[in-house]
Order: C-alpha cells, then sequence, then structure tokens
C-alpha cells in the first residue's frame, strides 16, 4: 500500500466522521424533540409525533437518501451529497431515538413527577429538573448502540459518491486490485472509530449517572462484570457462637 492510498483511507475516516456526527446531532435533536413529544397530555401531539415515528422507521435511509439526492431538485432544491446523507441518516436514526427517549422519561418513577408537582413546578420545570436528569443515564447505553449503527450507516453515503471511508476504499481497490487488503483495512478503521465512540460514550454515561448521585458500575474495556452465581448459603449461628 502506497502513501497516496493511505491518504485516500485517512480522507475517508475524516469525512465518515463528519458524517457521523452531523448525523447524530440532528438525530439527537430529533429524538429529543419527538420522544418529548410523545409523552404530551395532548393527542394531537402525541398523533403527530407518532405519525414521525412509524414513518421514518418504517421506509429506507438509503431510498430516503436517493430521494433528497437525486428527486428534490426537481422540486427546486439542490442538497449537496453530504448534506443530504446527513438528513436522511439523522432524520431515520431520530426516529428510532425517540423511542428511547420516550421509554426512559416514562420509566421515571410517579413519585418523583408528585413532588415535583408539589414543588409548584411547571411543567417544563419538571422536564428540566426532575425526569430528563433521571433519565438521561438510562437513554445512554441504547444510544450508544444507535451511534454505531449511525456509523456503519454512512456507508450508505458511497452510493452518493460522497468521499467517505467505504468510497475510498473501493477507488483504493480499482486502483490496486487488492480486495481483501483494502476492505481488510476499512474493516480495522471502523472497529477503530467505534471502539473510540462506545469508550465516550461510557465516559459520558458515568457521568450522567455521577451528577444524581449513583454510583458507576465498574466496566472493562470490552464488556461490563456481570455477577457469577448468587450469594452463598447462609450460615445460622447459635447464641453461643456455634452452627
Amino acid at each position: 500500500m502506497t502513501g497516496a492510498l493511505w491518504e485516500l483511507f485517512f480522507k475517508g475516516v475524516w469525512i465518515t466522521v463528519q458524517l457521523m456526527v452531523y448525523s447524530a446531532v440532528l438525530a439527537a435533536v430529533v429524538a429529543f424533540g419527538i420522544g418529548v413529544a410523545r409523552t404530551s397530555r395532548l393527542w394531537i401531539v402525541r398523533f403527530l409525533s407518532g405519525v414521525y415515528v412509524e414513518f421514518f422507521r418504517g421506509t429506507s435511509a438509503l431510498v430516503l437518501m436517493f430521494w433528497l439526492f437525486f428527486a428534490l431538485p426537481l422540486l427546486g432544491w439542490q442538497l449537496a451529497g453530504l448534506w443530504a446523507g446527513t438528513l436522511a441518516l439523522g432524520l431515520s436514526y431520530g426516529a428510532y431515538g425517540s423511542e428511547v427517549v420516550r421509554g426512559s422519561l416514562q420509566a421515571v418513577a410517579p413519585a418523583q413527577r408528585e413532588a415535583a408537582i408539589a414543588l409548584s413546578f411547571t411543567p417544563w420545570q419538571r422536564l428540566r429538573k426532575v425526569i430528563l436528569p433521571q433519565a438521561v443515564p438510562e437513554m445512554m447505553p441504547p444510544f450508544n448502540n444507535l451511534l454505531i449503527e449511525l456509523l456503519k450507516g454512512t456507508a450508505l453515503a458511497s452510493l452518493l459518491s460522497i468521499g467517505e471511508l467505504t468510497f475510498q476504499a473501493k477507488l483504493a481497490r480499482l486502483s490496486t486490485g487488492q480486495s481483501a487488503q483494502v476492505y481488510g483495512i476499512i474493516l480495522v478503521l471502523y472497529f477503530v472509530i467505534a471502539f473510540v465512540v462506545t469508550r465516550i460514550m461510557r465516559l459520558l454515561e458515568r457521568r450522567a449517572k455521577a451528577s444524581i448521585g449513583r454510583a458507576p458500575e465498574k466496566s472493562g474495556w470490552f464488556s461490563r462484570r456481570l455477577p457469577i452465581g448468587g450469594p452463598g448459603p447462609q450460615v445460622t449461628t447459635a447464641p453461643g457462637g456455634k452452627p
């Protein structure tokens, strides 16, 4: 592999990271907005947010990407490939994330809501000061999974000729004819990016738990430790100290 080909790979990594970050920011905004709307007391708000979720969960992100890039110009709007990919991935994964937000918000104990009402908090204050701080730590593991899926979904943007990692790998394969070596390298690069993202999300999860006084779970580099077996047998002792 020559230096020029490695330059292609690193350029592809940079575009992939940009696409992932932009899409993740949009998906987070959509997830929180739609997720909170799904818990609204107004039926019309719940209905419209539910329509959004069902539509974007039931359609292909790739087809949406094609529509934004190839069909939208017929209506007078032309999006660059990077932004078409960002919009398609952000809207699609935001729909999945909104269900994570909705479930986490509804999992907060009703007593916490009642206490906030007793303190005369407004609905916005209850959400910001009581519900969200307790719900966010529960959102982090599912969000971590969605972010990794989003990273792998950026490969779809190669079909729009966006110079991300998979697209650059195609160019390298056509240049060298070494399919096994080229695709082996990008597998490793995707794994490295995913590993870094996972560690960052674990750090954010520990900080979110610490902010509400919850002790973070100890974990290894790759997985959390699980308890092995249950408690040992209980030994009953007599008053004199003998079993």
